[in-house]
Parts: C-alpha cells; sequence; structure tokens
C-alpha cells in the first residue's frame, strides 16, 4: 500500500475519533454542568449531594429567620398540573425544612415527566441546600394519578454573614417540569420520589 495512502487513512481515522469524542462531550456537559451547578451554587442552583448532607449535621440553627417562597411551573408539552402546598413559609437559617408538592396527570395516558430547578436571587444558591427533592428524577403518571413530592432543605446561615448576600431577606425556590423524551413503560411502578414522600408524611397529617 502506497505511504501517502496509509497517511490518509490514519489521518481520517483520528479525525473521526475527535469527532466521537466532540459528540460525546455534548452529551456529557450537560449532567457534567448540572453536576458543577449542584456542587458550587453556580448560577443560582442549589447546592445538592452527599457533601451537602454531612454539612448540615453540623449546622445549628439560628434565630434569624427567611422568607422562602415556592414557584411551580409546567411546560406547555406537558399536560400536567403542577403546584406547592403552601406557596411560602419562614424558616430559621440552619433549620432543616421539609415541604411538598403536587403534580397531577390530566391527561387520558400515561406521561413521564422531569423537572428542573433553580434559586433567585441567584447569589443566594450556595447558600441554599436541598437534602431530598424530586428534581431530574423522571416522574410516570397514571391517567388522572395525582402525587405528592417532598422537599427538604435548609438555608446555610452563612448568608446573612457574607457582605454579598447579607440583605437577602426572602428566597424563591423555582420548579419547571418538562416532558420526558421516552415513553413510560407500560408497568409502571411506584417511583421513590412517590414512597418517599408517603415515608415522610407526619401522622395524622393529611
Amino acid at each position: 500500500m502506497p505511504t501517502s495512502r496509509r497517511n490518509n487513512r490514519v489521518v481520517a481515522a483520528a479525525l473521526f475519533a475527535v469527532a466521537g469524542g466532540m459528540v460525546g462531550l455534548a452529551y456529557a456537559s450537560v449532567p457534567l454542568y448540572r453536576l458543577f451547578c449542584q456542587v458550587t451554587g453556580y448560577g443560582g442552583t442549589p447546592q445538592t449531594g452527599a457533601r451537602v448532607k454531612t454539612a448540615a449535621e453540623r449546622v445549628q440553627p439560628t434565630a434569624e429567620m427567611i422568607t422562602v417562597e415556592f414557584d411551580a411551573n409546567v411546560n406547555g408539552d406537558l399536560p400536567w398540573t403542577f403546584a406547592p402546598e403552601q406557596r411560602r413559609v419562614q424558616v430559621r437559617l440552619g433549620e432543616q425544612t421539609l415541604v411538598f408538592f403536587k403534580a397531577k396527570n390530566t391527561s387520558d395516558r400515561p406521561i413521564t415527566g422531569m423537572a428542573t430547578f433553580n434559586v433567585s436571587p441567584h447569589k443566594a444558591g450556595s447558600y441554599f441546600s436541598k437534602l431530598e427533592c424530586f428534581c431530574f428524577t423522571e416522574q410516570t403518571l397514571k391517567p388522572g394519578e395525582e402525587i405528592e413530592m417532598p422537599v427538604s432543605f435548609y438555608v446555610d446561615p452563612d448568608i446573612h454573614k457574607n457582605g454579598d448576600t447579607r440583605e437577602v431577606r426572602a428566597i424563591t425556590l423555582s420548579y419547571t417540569f418538562f416532558r420526558a423524551l421516552k415513553e413510560p413503560p407500560k408497568d409502571s411502578t411506584v417511583s421513590a420520589v412517590r414512597q418517599s414522600a408517603e415515608n415522610r408524611r407526619e401522622p395524622g397529617r393529611t
């Protein structure tokens, strides 16, 4: 085989590998960016993960209060209703708080949705820590089915020690549900989120 033809094939193979790698990075960039935001609080994304749960065990609630408001949205392609049980709560800084959201499938067939989230003002994102939530987890609801979804969080007391966030007295946690690309399984079982909501409900609470 002539040397020039061999070299051309080597170059073509290298270019193909580079193109494939770029495609892979494009698909990986979304979850990697999401992970970065969740760890750092960048762009108003609340911090989550094992590190947050470990830190929560060391945080001592203070007497200072802050208001947390809840915003719920549904993309137009998803025939669901979605709303918080409470529009706002007042909590002590460092205090772990549990709230619930409700979602209902108003269509005549099973549909899977997934929620994204954000916090405003953005500068408060690194101080808002979620211990449990339903975001980025696919939820499949049967026709007419309604579920409760828990969110557990706390606001780091350091938010009022930082000069940039000292004046923050209200934080808004916002969710938006989108329709998932894949079709739901025919034999959908109880989701982990639904089971968690049932377990976290206090006895006697309706």
